[in-house]
């Protein structure tokens, strides 16, 4: 645990205050402010946005700020105090102004060049040296951030580092394909990924069958393909579950092939079955590349009431852009590539 005077803590809130303003002005949450012998002489916020320019960070404006007040473009004897570890940019400008400390609050593993990334403070081949201190209320900083960031993100729901997830773009204006699906990555085997399934009830007016149609695509195939057949079998009154497999359809997309196991897959598809707690499944698969389709009736405790193959056509016309729509690129489509060697190791 890092001691902090009460100084330091004293500083690190004005700046924390900067950072508020900042935040209320659309622009990233950083505050910094400039001490010379026990006293406030300079203040700065986040500006780039406002001000059109990408070098009005915090502790750039600042130290201007202390420079005009000194009369001075050297800040002997000055600290500088900033919620957030400084970038490589504003470390050289605190070592061109001759700063005496540099204390600051969060660190910042992405640009944070006090030790996160690279340390320019370090080097003592340099012609002046600064002390540097961090961590001086961090969490508080980090919480300023990260209540920032949150609503703003595009995608609150974070990819695996390992994984890729497909634009939304490239599943607009499908034909046929009407159904909202539903993500989950509560399955103990996905381990963060997130699996993308279609759940469509039966018809209302409908009496309910009480079976659930389980369907699995083909080892090139997403949920897509059973879109002739969903509509006929909720008119009957059955509940359809077409779920895309880990690295296929709308689910995360491992990029390694090797990541594309039997044995994963399996353990995902037999827990997505508990999770589901389908009642009385009738099992629906390809007629073609339908590698996992027999492991459920094999592993699984739910009863099966039957076995349906359906005769697939070869995507083409508009629907093969449907079908290559989830792969728009090489790193998209491991599971493509494994799949298609696992078939081959079967048929041999």
């Amino acid at each position: 645990m890092i001691d902090i005077g009460y100084a330091d803590s004293h500083w690190m809130r004005l700046a924390l205050d900067q950072a508020r303003l900042a935040a209320l002005e659309g622009e990233v949450p950083v505050g910094a402010v400039v001490v010379k012998d026990g006293q406030l002489i300079a203040s700065g916020r986040n500006a780039p946005i406002a001000a059109h320019d990408p070098s009005a960070h915090a502790e750039i404006l600042a130290i201007r700020a202390a420079a005009a007040v000194l009369g001075n473009y050297r800040l002997d004897g000055c600290e500088l105090f900033v919620t957030l570890e400084p970038c490589a940019m504003c470390s050289g400008a605190m070592l061109h102004a001759r700063l005496k400390r540099v204390v600051f609050g969060a660190t910042d593993p992405r640009t944070g060049a006090a030790g996160s990334v690279i340390n320019v403070f370090a080097h003592s081949q340099l012609n002046h040296q600064t002390q540097v201190q961090g961590g001086v209320l961090a969490a508080e900083a980090a919480l300023q951030l990260q209540a920032f960031f949150k609503p703003r993100r595009v995608n609150p729901e974070p990819v695996r580092e390992d994984a890729l997830r497909t634009p939304d773009a490239c599943f607009e204006g499908l034909p046929d394909y009407p159904w909202h699906g539903v993500y989950t990555d509560a399955l103990p085997s996905l381990n963060g990924l997130r699996m993308h399934y279609l759940d469509v009830p039966a018809d209302p007016g409908v009496p309910a069958s009480g079976h659930t149609y389980l369907c699995l695509h083909g080892d090139s195939d997403w949920s897509y393909a059973f879109r002739e057949q969903i509509p006929a079998w909720t008119r009957a009154g059955h509940r359809v579950v077409a779920p895309d497999l880990i690295g296929f359809g709308k689910s995360d997309k491992p990029k390694k092939d090797a990541f594309h196991t039997l044995d994963f897959h399996r353990r995902v598809l037999l827990e997505f079955i508990e999770h589901l707690e389908p009642g009385s499944l009738v099992l629906v698969i390809p007629d073609r590349g339908a590698i996992l389709g027999l492991t459920p009736p094999i592993e699984a405790r739910h009863g099966y009431l039957g076995l349906q193959v359906l005769q697939m056509s070869a995507a083409g016309g508009e629907s093969s852009h449907a079908y290559d729509g989830p792969f728009p690129d090489g790193g998209h489509r491991a599971a493509l590539r494994a799949f298609a060697k696992l078939r081959v190791s079967k048929e041999i």
